[in-house]
């Protein structure tokens, strides 16, 4: 089903639990003022409408939000099939260009180069797929190490870098900890690297054609510290700030909708900070004017 119709479904319940309402309201209404001499089968008929009322809303919201969880789902199914399919595509076209033509070894090398990007690409898609199937799994013991968050994080600044051909301005690294001070927490490094590059992604993808994106380290009170992305890009609405941390939820917008993804990136960043003790947050000014987004960890 598309969209429109989802759209139309949704109108569809919402219109006819109104009317229920609205007739059993005429209804009680009109059986109290006929039988208003009669307290008690006036406060049983009062019980019984509120029951009915109740069952009416609950039903009709429950409606509404199982279609839109199958429109979140067929919308993130449609996103992975293209998500895997571009990639699996390209490398195959390549292949039979190689297979097919004699080229030199400078051209060789460069489809070489755009096969495996295009490996990566295929390869961190499975990977979304599978941490978000796993989120609400605890962490196992062998998993757990001790992290030096400030090498992770340096490190994901520098594949962010490397990855979409930024230069250091574009995507900065401010490190606010003392310089000997150790910035380590127990946890799974993999994990943690997967939600700080997730950020990091997000940022650069929203931010258009500008692209000025900031990574700060810095320490919190009681034993905790926070890695903040922020950008100049699209913005959140207020309404917005929670629900992008849901599965499957993509921002709506032009620039949202054509930024390619699976809708998982967030639900991972707050799944991977929740399992290591922390929480994961967003903030915006408003829309058109960036985002911020903060892991709150804490340190080992």
């Amino acid at each position: 089903m598309v969209a429109g119709g989802y759209r139309k479904s949704i109108a569809f319940f919402i219109v006819f639990g109104a009317c229920l309402v609205a007739i059993a309201v005429g209804l009680n209404i009109g059986w109290i003022l006929l039988n208003w001499r009669e307290s008690l089968l006036l406060f049983l008929g009062v019980l019984l409408f509120l029951v009915i009322i109740t069952g009416m809303v609950l039903n009709t919201v429950f409606l509404v939000r199982e279609i839109r969880r199958n429109e979140q789902h067929d919308n993130f199914i449609n996103a992975v099939t293209h998500e895997l399919k571009t990639p699996v595509a390209s490398i195959r076209l390549y292949l039979e260009t190689l297979q097919r033509h004699d080229l030199d070894e400078a051209r060789r090398r460069e489809f070489y180069a755009i096969m495996l990007g295009d490996s990566d690409r295929l390869l961190q898609t499975i990977e979304q797929v599978l941490r978000a199937g796993k989120s609400k799994s605890f962490l196992h013991k062998g998993q757990v190490t001790s992290v030096d968050m400030r090498l992770l994080v340096s490190d994901c600044v520098a594949l962010t870098r490397l990855r979409y051909n930024l230069k250091p301005a574009q995507v900065r690294f401010q490190d606010e900890f003392p310089q000997d001070a150790p910035v380590t927490v127990r946890g799974d490094a993999e994990e943690l690297r997967s939600a700080v590059m997730n950020l990091l992604e997000n940022a650069v993808k929203y931010s258009g054609d500008s692209i000025n994106v900031e990574l700060r380290l810095r320490p919190l009170d009681a034993g905790m510290l926070a890695v903040q992305v922020m950008d100049q890009g699209i913005g959140l609405a207020p309404a917005e700030l929670k629900r992008v941390f849901k599965r499957f939820y993509r921002v709506p917008g032009t620039l949202g909708a054509r930024v390619k993804g699976t809708g998982l990136g967030l639900f991972i960043v707050k799944a991977v900070a929740r399992r290591h003790g922390g929480r994961a947050w967003a903030a915006s000014p408003g829309v058109g004017h960036g985002s911020r987004f903060t892991i709150e960890l804490p340190l080992s």
